[in-house]
């Protein structure tokens, strides 16, 4: 029956529990007085009454008994005669209530009714949705990989809405596999042909953020403050923090007894290098720190260019510079400085040459104590000895020293 279906459509309603009760009642007596009004031009004399936990509704019409022949208004009066029909004991004077049987609308009037109540309920799941996570824009939330794709990863969150983590959003090495939860932030909510879009990511510095907020107390607690974060995800990350209290020190809370703190949030982001330092408003003493593990021996410095010349030994430079230049990159950005590295003892710029502990993700740690043992601490080092006197050197396969070699020529054929 029609009046089932508008039920049915009810019940819907009654069943998405983020909507609060008040609005979910409105809704409905809206849907039906509108149906009342198309029916009986008014809805003065109407009572919806909404039975929010059975999930139906009843519609009372009221009228007041008249004389015959004296019925001035029909939506609000009804003749004496018409009364005693259907209760005898009626008397002239009183007010009758009488149950509106939905089917009397017809059947096209119940199925509009429907579709109204459908598309109401529809809008507002999607306002309770973008309201939801708009207020939660720069929190975590952990949800679950319910489709991996090749631009995009889908996620159910806890109430079973659909979250999106694009491949833009991912550090390079994430690999996600159906069923697993995964920490992400929410970054913003987009609207895509009137239907809410959440997106969240893994890649911005407020991620990163939120992992120390979580694993560092007096960050939580307001004793200290993240100041800057840049990143290059999934390679290296600069933070920049304060203390207001001087009995804390930032960095040391920061990384914690032996790393303990920051262990958790470098596995979290696939072994990216978190270098925390110590917030200045001294600019050259933050330059210094911005660009660790480096260590600088002086620098020229133009405020009003915004431009710093920084001059290191020449086994410093490529520490400096970093792997694929990142080091350098955030050291920029964190000091909002434009920094040119040059080699002390000559005044020029240092040729290209990377720390062999930029390879960590790539060569295994005890290779390259293996290779630092015998005096190879850059990847030029390496390069500029045969493969024969490496293996006569140490302790390495030629296999071994063959891999090695090609990945150490691929960082330079990239540059």
């Amino acid at each position: 029956m029609a009046s089932i279906n508008l039920i049915e459509a009810f019940q819907d309603f009654k069943d998405a529990e983020n909507i609060d009760r008040p609005t979910m009642m409105k809704v409905v007596e809206d849907v039906f007085k509108t149906l009342l009004r198309k029916k009986f031009g008014s809805d003065d004399n109407f009572d919806v009454i909404v039975n929010a936990e059975k999930g139906d509704l009843e519609i009372i019409r009221r009228r007041m008994i008249v004389e015959d022949g004296e019925v001035m208004d029909p939506l609000a009066e009804i003749a004496y005669s018409d009364a005693v029909k259907i209760e005898p004991d009626f008397e002239v004077g009183e007010e009758i209530y009488q149950e509106v049987d939905i089917l009397d609308f017809g059947r096209r009037a119940i199925l509009a009714a429907k579709q109204t109540l459908a598309s109401r309920i529809s809008d507002l799941k999607k306002n309770v949705l973008v309201k939801k996570y708009s207020d939660r824009i720069g929190d975590i939330i952990s949800a679950e990989v319910y489709q991996v794709w090749k631009k995009e990863v889908l996620l159910l969150d806890e109430e079973n809405n659909e979250l999106i983590l694009p491949k833009s959003e991912q550090i390079p090495q994430d690999y996600f596999k159906k069923g697993e939860n995964v920490r992400a932030v929410v970054r913003r909510v987009d609207m895509k042909n009137n239907t809410p879009v959440i997106i969240l990511s893994r890649t911005s510095p407020e991620f990163l953020a939120k992992l120390l907020e979580i694993e560092v107390p007096e960050i939580f607690d307001g004793l200290i403050t993240i100041r800057k974060i840049v990143r290059e995800p999934g390679e290296r990350a600069k933070v920049a923090v304060e203390s207001f209290d001087d009995r804390i020190d930032p960095v040391g809370a920061c990384v914690g007894m032996k790393g303990s703190r920051i262990h958790g949030i470098v596995r979290e982001l696939k072994n990216e290098n978190i270098d925390v330092i110590n917030y200045t408003a001294n600019v050259q003493l933050l330059i210094q720190r911005s660009l660790t593990p480096a260590k600088i021996s002086y620098m020229e410095l133009d405020t009003e260019r915004k431009h710093a010349d920084v001059y290191l030994k020449a086994d410093q430079v490529s520490l400096a510079i970093g792997r694929r230049g990142v080091n350098i990159k955030l050291a920029c950005e964190l000091t909002g400085l434009d920094i040119d590295v040059f080699r002390e003892s000559e005044g020029e710029e240092e040729e290209f040459d990377i720390d062999l502990e930029e390879f960590t993700d790539e060569i295994e740690p005890w290779i390259i104590e293996e290779l630092k043992r015998v005096g190879c601490d850059t990847a030029r080092s390496v390069l500029e000895l045969t493969t024969e006197e490496l293996e006569r050197r140490t302790d390495l396969e030629k296999e071994t020293i063959a891999e090695l070699r090609r990945i150490l020529k691929e960082e330079f054929e990239k540059e």
